[in-house]
C-alpha cells in the first residue's frame, strides 16, 4: 500500500513538517532528500503532499528513493467531486470542474471541496446554445435540445464544416385551397395533395414529385367546374396553383440526389430540375420541349442559405385555360386596347430556385419560349410577360422587369431580372389619336420647308458667285433634309408590308442622321471661320473642310446605320410607324448621335458668338451701324435653327408644359428649311443681286419675245410687206 499515512493524514503531516522546521532552526543537520520531498531530521525524509514514495514508505532515509505524483482522480478514486463535476489530476494535487450545462452557485466552474454545489445552466436563455436560427431551443438538465415547430421538418445541413440541425417548412404545409372559391374539382385535388403530404418520405421524393405533377396535370386537363367559375375566381385558382406548386417543388427537390432530372406528365406538364450540393460556378441551362432557361449559378442560392442548390423550370400547358381572360399591365407601352384580353401564344412556364429572394436578381435570366407559328399583324405586338400575384391574390399579366430580345416565327427570347411564371402574349393596340392641329402644323411646315430647300439647293447649284466651301455644306444639308422630309411625309405610315416598312425606317434613319452630321459640319465650319477672322487664315479652313466633309457627312451615318441593321434588323419598322422600334433602347441609335451633335453645336454656337462679339467691339463704330448690328444678331439667332439646336425642345415635353413644348418643337423644327433659305439666300446680298440679274434677264427675254411677236404681226398686216412673199408672176 502506498504512503497514505503521509498523504491523507494532514495533522500528521503538519506535525512532521513542524519537526523538520524545528530541526532546521535549531541547527540540527537536515538529511538530503529527493525531488518532491523534504527532510524531517538529519537522516529522514518524507514526500510532499500529493506525492508518494516508490517503496511505499512514509518516512525514508535512502537517497535512491523517488517521490511520484498521486492520481487522486483514480482509479482508485481518493476524492469525490459529486455527480455534476469531473475530477482533473495535476502534479501534486487535483481539482473538480462542473460538467457542461452546470455551474457553481457562486458562478464559477472549478473547485476542490465537494461541499460546493452545482446548478443547471440555461443555455437557451443565456444564448450559449448552438441551435440554428431556423430552430427553437429547449433547455434540459445539464444540456439543451434544438427542435422544429409543428409542420416543419428537421434536416441536417453542413454549416462551417459541421452537420447542423436546421428546420424547413414541410413541403405541403403551406399549400391550402384559395379562400372564397367553391369547386368540387379543386376540393378533390387538395384531398389528393393532403394524401401525398401524409405519405411523403424524403427517400421517395422523386416519386412524390411525379405523383404531384400527375395530379396537377389531370386537374388542368379536365378542370370540371373550374371552367364555370367567374374569370376573377379562375385567376385566383391559377395564382394559388402556380405559387403552391413552386413552393412544394422547391422543398421536395432538396431531398433529390445531385444532378439533372426531367419528368413528364401525359397531358404535357413537364419539369426540369438541377440539384447540386455545393454552389455551382458559371451558367446553368435547363431545357424542355417548349421552353429553355439560362442563368448564373450565383443567383440560385444566397451565401446564408443551407442545403443543396436547386433550380427548376416547370411548364403547365393547361394553365392557359384559367388565364384566358386575364388583364395586362404594361410598364412603358401606352395605347393598348381597353377591354380586349391579350392572346396567350406560349405555355405558362414557372421558374424557381432554392433562393426565395428572386424579385431583383443580380444578373438577368434568359428564357426562350416555343410557340405556334405567328406573324404579328399591323396593330399587334409580341410581349414577354410574367404573372403578377398582386395584392388581391388573384393576379394579372405584367411586363415590369421583362423585355423581349428577339421574336421569330415559332420562338421568342425574353430577358427578365426576376423570377415568377412567364409566358408570351400577343397584344393588340390602338393608334393614339394625334393632335389634329399638330398634324396640320407638321404638314404645312414640312411642305414649306420642302419648297424652300428646293429653291435653296437650286440657288447653291446655279449661283456661281457664291459657290465655295460654305455653299457646298449648305447644299448637302439641303439635299439630305429635303429627301428626309419628303420620305417622312409620304411613307412614314406605310406599315402594311413589313419589309418595305423596315426599308423606309432604315432610309429615314440614315437621312436624318446624315442631316444632323451636316449640321455638325456647318457648326464646325462656322466656328473655324469665326476663329480665323482673328488670324485671317480662311484658306486653311476651306482646305480642311473640302478634305473631310464628304467622308464624315455621309460615311459616319452609314457606319451607324450599318451596325444597327446588322445587329438588330428586326427592330427597323415599328407597328404604328415606319421608324425605329422602342424596344431594347434601339431608338438610341438615332437619339444618341443626335444628342451629341446638338450639344457640340451649342458649344460651337456660343464660342462663335463670343468671338464675334469681341471682333465687333474692336471695329470702328462707324462700320458697325445699327442696321448691320440688327442683321448680324438676326443671322446669329437663325443659326440656332439651322444647326438643329432647337431639337433639344423635345426633351422639355414633360408635365404641364408638354403640350406647349410640343407645339413649339413642331413649329420651329418643321420650318428648318425655311430658315436655311431665308438666311443663306434672301438675306445674302450676293444672292439677292443674282436673283435681280436673273429677274432682269427674265424680263428682258420676255420683252424681246413680246417685241418680236408684235413686229411679226405688224409685218404680216402690211400689204407691202406681204407682197414680198408673193411669186413674181403674181406681182405682175
Amino acid at each position: 500500500m502506498r504512503s497514505r499515512y503521509c498523504a491523507f493524514y494532514p495533522r500528521l503531516w503538519v506535525l512532521l513538517i513542524s519537526w523538520g522546521t524545528i530541526a532546521r532552526r535549531s541547527g540540527t543537520p537536515c538529511a538530503r532528500c529527493p525531488r518532491n520531498a523534504h527532510c524531517l531530521n538529519a537522516t529522514s525524509c518524507c514526500c510532499d503532499p500529493g506525492f508518494t514514495s516508490l517503496s511505499g514508505k512514509t518516512i525514508f532515509s535512502s537517497l535512491l528513493e523517488v517521490c511520484t505524483d498521486i492520481n487522486e482522480c483514480g482509479p482508485p478514486l481518493y476524492v469525490s467531486c459529486g455527480n455534476f463535476a469531473d475530477c482533473h489530476n495535476v502534479e501534486g494535487s487535483y481539482y473538480c470542474e462542473c460538467i457542461s450545462g452546470y455551474e457553481l452557485v457562486s458562478g464559477g466552474t472549478k473547485f476542490k471541496n465537494e461541499t460546493n454545489t452545482c446548478q443547471d445552466v440555461d443555455e437557451c436563455s443565456s444564448g450559449q446554445h448552438q441551435c440554428h436560427n431556423s430552430t427553437r431551443c429547449r433547455n434540459v438538465r445539464g444540456s439543451y435540445r434544438c427542435y422544429c415547430d409543428h409542420d416543419w421538418v428537421t434536416r441536417s445541413s453542413p454549416l462551417n464544416g459541421l452537420n447542423t440541425t436546421v428546420c424547413e417548412e414541410a413541403p405541403f404545409s403551406s399549400w391550402t385551397p384559395p379562400s372564397g372559391v367553391k369547386s368540387q374539382s379543386l376540393t378533390r385535388f387538395f384531398d389528393k395533395i393532403q394524401q401525398l403530404s401524409q405519405d411523403f418520405k424524403p427517400a421517395l421524393a422523386e416519386n412524390t414529385i411525379q405523383n404531384l405533377m400527375q395530379e396537377v396535370d389531370e386537374l388542368l386537363e379536365t378542370p370540371g367546374d373550374l371552367e364555370t367559375l367567374p374569370h376573377s375566381e379562375q385567376r385566383c385558382v391559377a395564382t394559388n396553383l402556380l405559387s403552391g406548386l413552386e413552393d412544394v417543388l422547391r422543398g421536395l427537390s432538396k431531398d433529390l440526389s445531385n444532378g439533372p432530372l426531367t419528368l413528364h406528365a401525359p397531358a404535357g406538364t413537364e419539369l426540369s430540375l438541377m440539384v447540386q450540393e455545393e454552389q455551382g460556378v458559371g451558367a446553368v441551362t435547363l431545357g424542355q420541349s417548349q421552353a429553355k432557361m439560362q442563368l448564373d449559378w450565383n443567383v440560385v442560392q444566397k451565401s446564408s442559405d443551407l442545403g443543396p442548390s436547386v433550380v427548376g423550370l416547370i411548364s403547365t400547358p393547361g394553365m392557359g385555360k384559367l388565364l384566358a381572360e386575364a388583364s395586362l399591365v404594361l410598364e412603358t407601352h401606352k395605347g393598348f386596347l381597353q377591354g380586349v384580353s391579350p392572346i396567350l401564344v406560349s405555355d405558362v412556364n414557372s421558374a424557381f430556385l432554392s433562393n426565395k429572394d428572386t424579385e431583383d436578381l443580380s444578373s438577368p435570366v434568359t428564357f426562350i419560349f416555343s410557340h405556334h407559328p405567328m406573324i404579328p399583324g399591323p396593330r399587334e405586338e409580341v410581349l414577354c410577360v410574367f404573372w403578377d400575384h398582386g395584392q388581391d391574390g388573384c393576379g394579372r399579366w405584367a411586363t415590369k422587369g421583362c423585355r423581349m430580345v428577339d421574336t421569330r416565327n415559332t420562338s421568342t427570347t425574353c430577358l427578365c431580372t426576376h423570377l415568377s411564371s412567364f409566358a408570351v402574349l400577343m397584344a393588340q393596340y390602338e393608334v393614339q389619336e394625334e393632335d389634329p392641329v399638330l398634324a396640320v402644323i407638321t404638314h404645312i411646315g414640312l411642305s414649306l420647308s420642302l419648297l424652300c430647300l428646293f429653291l435653296a439647293a437650286l440657288t447653291f447649284l446655279l449661283c456661281k458667285a457664291i459657290q465655295n466651301t460654305s455653299t457646298s455644306l449648305h447644299l448637302q444639308l439641303c439635299i439630305c433634309l429635303f429627301l428626309a422630309h419628303m420620305l417622312f411625309l409620304t411613307a412614314i405610315d406605310r406599315t402594311e408590308i413589313k419589309v418595305l416598312c423596315a426599308i423606309i425606317a432604315g432610309a429615314l434613319h440614315y437621312l436624318y442622321l446624315a442631316s444632323f452630321t451636316w449640321m455638325l459640319l456647318e457648326g464646325l465650319h462656322l466656328f473655324l471661320t469665326a476663329r480665323n477672322l482673328m488670324v485671317v487664315n480662311y484658306s486653311s479652313v476651306s482646305r480642311f473642310m473640302k478634305k473631310f466633309m464628304f467622308p464624315v457627312g455621309y460615311g459616319v451615318p452609314a457606319v451607324i446605320v450599318a451596325i444597327s441593321a446588322v445587329s438588330r434588323p428586326q427592330l427597323y419598322g415599328a407597328s404604328a410607324r415606319c421608324w425605329l422600334h422602342a424596344q431594347q433602347g434601339f431608338v438610341w441609335t438615332f437619339l444618341g448621335p443626335v444628342c451629341i451633335i446638338i450639344s457640340i453645336n451649342w458649344a460651337f454656337f456660343l464660342m462663335t458668338i463670343w468671338i464675334l462679339k469681341n471682333k465687333l467691339s474692336s471695329l470702328n463704330s462707324d462700320v458697325s451701324t445699327l442696321q448691320n448690328t440688327r442683321m448680324l444678331t438676326f443671322k446669329a439667332m437663325a443659326q440656332l435653327f439651322i444647326l438643329g439646336c432647337t431639337w433639344c425642345l423635345g426633351v422639355l415635353q414633360l408635365g404641364s408644359a408638354a403640350r406647349a413644348m410640343a407645339y413649339l418643337f413642331t413649329i420651329i423644327n418643321s420650318l428648318q428649311g425655311v430658315f436655311i433659305f431665308l438666311v443663306y439666300c434672301l438675306l445674302s446680298q450676293q444672292v439677292r443681286e443674282q436673283y435681280w440679274q436673273w429677274l432682269k434677264g427674265a424680263r428682258k427675254t420676255k420683252a424681246d419675245s413680246e417685241k418680236y411677236t408684235l413686229s411679226s404681226r405688224a409685218m404680216s398686216d402690211d400689204p407691202k410687206h406681204s407682197l414680198m412673199f408673193l411669186p413674181a408672176s403674181s406681182q405682175r
